[in-house]
């Protein structure tokens, strides 16, 4: 779906004023943002600047554009003759399409009921078999999709209605169906990114390669998914970073793949030719249901 500027500009004042997007924080790129919307970043930048011309958002140079208030500066009057123009417009369409008075009004009625929406999506989280393959996953959704996310770990049960939605791998559906009717259950299927991969698979005369995650529990997961992706049939050494150290294994290996979580480690220290980062790509389907849920509204 091509987006308009309106459009993108009535999204994203509606994810502030539900705070998807909280005071100071800073938004897509135009240029990301029109990726992962499939239109022009000047038509972001159209968009952008109309949430500038309300209050809403402010831009900084270096930093792009960031969040200034929860909601417009616009006063009563101003909000209901600008509500009273977007409803007039509406009622007009209504008409065209041979909607008779009490039609319209069963409609609106309808969609009244529905207000709570925007109320009540206002916390996501990610959900992963630890906390950081759920924030891999929540990177990856970030980056592709524009929508951020808090990061659960799948077996805390109880921390799960604190949530208004939740991104669940696909895997882990069977353990949140039970949520749904009181929480929005997005499943996302998503797989490594195959550039990564082949630059892995590029190194073949490599005896082991080396794994560093944040958390040991990855560890297992990480290895299984990889072997069975790529065939290796050489060994992983793998370790956790521990506090401001890496494994001591780092120092003998000659290639290092590692998770985001201990990227800022392992880049400090390994040679860019050393190391991989590992990434998710996610289904064009799972795109798609993210948009339409957050996005196509």
């Amino acid at each position: 779906m091509q987006h308009s500027a309106n459009h993108i500009a009535d999204r994203i004042r509606l994810m502030i004023a539900t705070k998807q997007f909280q005071v100071g924080e800073t938004l897509p790129s135009t240029r990301a943002l029109g990726k992962q919307l499939g239109t022009s970043f000047h038509t972001v930048r159209k968009a952008y600047h109309q949430l500038v011309d309300e209050g809403l958002i402010v831009s900084e140079q270096g930093r792009g554009f960031l969040v200034q208030r929860q909601s417009t500066t616009l006063d009563k009057t101003d909000r209901l003759e600008l509500g009273a123009t977007k409803v007039s417009k509406l009622l007009e369409e209504l008409i065209g399409y041979g909607l008779d008075e009490a039609e319209v009004e069963a409609i609106f009625e309808e969609q009244v009921s529905f207000m709570e929406w925007p109320e009540r999506i206002q916390t996501i989280a990610t959900v992963g078999e630890t906390l950081e393959l759920a924030k891999l996953l929540s990177d990856s959704i970030k980056n592709q999709i524009g929508v951020k996310s808090h990061t659960l770990i799948a077996s805390d049960f109880d921390e799960v209605a604190r949530y208004d939605a939740l991104f669940v791998p696909i895997h882990l559906m069977k353990d949140f169906r039970n949520f749904g009717e009181s929480i929005r259950i997005m499943p996302v299927v998503f797989h490594y990114d195959a550039d990564v991969l082949l630059s892995i698979l590029d190194r073949v005369e490599l005896d082991a390669i080396g794994l560093v995650t944040a958390e040991e529990d990855s560890i297992p997961k990480i290895i299984a998914e990889l072997k069975s992706l790529m065939k290796f049939e050489g060994s992983f050494v793998a370790g956790a970073t521990y506090g401001k150290s890496l494994p001591l294994f780092v120092r003998n290996i000659d290639l290092i793949v590692y998770t985001p979580a201990s990227a800022r480690l392992v880049e400090a220290k390994i040679p860019e030719k050393n190391r991989i980062k590992l990434e998710y790509i996610i289904s064009e389907k799972s795109a798609d249901t993210i948009r339409a849920e957050l996005w196509d509204q």
